[in-house]
């Protein structure tokens, strides 16, 4: 590949730390999950929004559908909906400056 049509490598790092986060995020769910099955201590509420809100949202999105957890309980849903609006409404701003 030519030099000219290789990506920066700073884009390369930033993919595979966005997607070890979401592998990261994902794992936190299904702990979680795991953890509400059978009784044992939880993965805080709070852990769980903070992965979501630095970049592991669509990973959060994916096991809340595909594990079916967390869907119900209020007000987590509305908080976790939210995120990708603040990531869209950060997106826009960082364009639009």
């Amino acid at each position: 590949m030519p030099w000219w049509m290789a990506p920066p490598a700073g884009a390369i790092f930033l993919c595979g730390a966005v997607f070890a986060l979401n592998v990261l995020t994902y794992a936190a769910f299904a702990r979680d999950k795991r953890r509400a099955r059978k009784g044992g201590r939880r993965v805080p509420e709070r852990t769980l929004l903070g992965l979501a809100l630095v970049g592991g949202w669509p990973a959060a999105k994916l096991a809340q559908h595909w594990l079916r957890h967390k869907t119900y309980k209020q007000p987590f849903a509305v908080y976790l909906n939210l995120v990708p609006v603040v990531w869209a409404v950060a997106a826009l701003a960082v364009w639009l400056v």
